[in-house]
């Protein structure tokens, strides 16, 4: 499809070197296409990190974006933000909770969860408040999110870390049990509905309807992390929606606002009252400019049935990776194809970073996470098409992998 990548400048002096990047830059997009500054094509099956759901240079959004930086940009919480409440009010209707904090990330809004269940256990007179988290787990970069994180790697360096977490394995409600069995200062359970950086590690649907039964019973907040699972990604609004339950407390960012930085605590009527004035805040959150983005990007997506299309071209995708990878599958160099929609994780038997320049090469843009894990989090807007040519180009990619250690 395209020739391979010709290096550029690996660093710069002046920009930490905080990620590992890959030799080129890009500078322009369209739909699930992307050209870097040399000219070559890429099909973006990373969407930005499950950002972009409207994919590049969307003509609706790009419209909505320029119409309101001709209005306002920002101007704070100090006054009223008409377009929070028409975002807030989209998303307590599909959300089923009560009401919406706006932050910019999703780290801020994980960190405003945090701060939420804390406040929770303290008006109830806990002092020392505890919160579950799980292993593997990815929540942010902020020392608090980080203390949430269930990796050791990203934590390294930077301690002490945060205390009040305790920590349980996945989708196994009797651990969790087991680890709370008496202790009064639990306040709440925090979860990523599928973990994303962990590895696109799915929460079983019985595991969520058990926690949403035991949260009831013990008076904790079940917050659902939705960070990068939400928004539709997974088929339906958010991925615990596939249980038929609600949260206490939604962390939501990433696809809400098609690139735009935006994020979200979506809250219950457990929770919904436990922040008030000047609990928290945030000088970024809820600016008109990113709440039109939320507005724009929802609105596209109920208009264009992306969500019926992410349940459909995912489990297309799903398919034709296990097709092309079945000599693998029955090897077991391939343990699992998992996930839901278009948000899908190869599990390879052995690290595999080297894969996202072979792909890129090749013309495709991937991720591997938790070091042997592919992740293909496309936009929304991705075609049958489309999905076929990911599985083209990635299943020879990866069985050439495997095949040559």
């Amino acid at each position: 499809m395209t020739a391979p990548a010709s290096p550029v400048a690996a660093t710069s002096p002046h920009v930490m070197t905080t990620y590992g990047r890959l030799p080129f830059a890009l500078s322009h997009g369209q739909g699930c296409k992307v050209w870097d500054t040399e000219g070559r094509e890429y099909l973006d099956a990373l969407g930005g990190i499950a950002v972009n759901t409207l994919g590049h240079n969307h003509p609706d959004l790009v419209a909505a974006l320029q119409d309101q930086v001709t209005k306002l940009i920002h101007t704070s919480n100090y006054y009223h933000v008409p377009l929070q409440e028409t975002l807030a009010a989209k998303l307590v209707e599909l959300s089923g909770m009560e009401n919406v904090f706006f932050c910019s990330s999703g780290l801020e809004a994980n960190e405003a969860a945090l701060k939420l269940a804390r406040k929770f256990g303290h008006d109830k007179g806990i002092d020392m408040p505890q919160i579950v988290v799980y292993d593997k787990a990815f929540h942010g970069r902020s020392i608090a999110t980080l203390s949430a994180t269930g990796n050791p790697k990203v934590q390294a360096g930077f301690g002490p870390l945060v205390e009040g977490f305790i920590r349980v394995p996945l989708n196994n409600i009797d651990a969790l049990k087991a680890a709370t069995q008496g202790n009064p200062n639990v306040v709440a359970v925090f979860v990523e509905a599928i973990q994303g950086e962990g590895g696109v590690n799915p929460l079983h649907m019985d595991y969520l309807r058990d926690l949403r039964a035991l949260c009831d019973a013990c008076d904790w907040l079940l917050m659902i992390d939705e960070v990068q699972c939400g928004m539709g990604r997974t088929g339906k609004w958010f991925a615990h929606q596939w249980a038929g339950i609600v949260p206490d407390v939604m962390p939501l960012a990433k696809g809400l606002g098609s690139g735009v930085p935006v994020g979200a605590i979506v809250a219950g009527p457990r929770a919904a009252k436990v922040l008030g004035v000047g609990n928290h805040g945030s000088t970024f959150g809820g600016n008109p400019l990113a709440m039109r983005a939320g507005v724009e990007t929802i609105r596209v997506m109920e208009r264009d049935g992306l969500l019926a299309n992410a349940e459909r071209v995912g489990a297309h995708l799903k398919a034709g990776l296990a097709r092309g990878l079945a000599q693998e599958l029955t090897a077991g160099t391939v343990k699992e194809i998992r996930g839901q929609g278009l948000m899908l994780g190869i599990a390879l038997s052995k690290p595999c970073g080297p894969l996202m320049q072979q792909a890129a090469d090749q013309g495709l843009l991937i991720s591997v996470t938790a070091d042997s894990v592919v992740r293909l989090v496309p936009s929304l807007i991705l075609t049958v098409a489309e999905a076929d040519q990911i599985a083209a180009i990635l299943c020879p990619l990866i069985s050439a992998f495997l095949a040559a250690q």
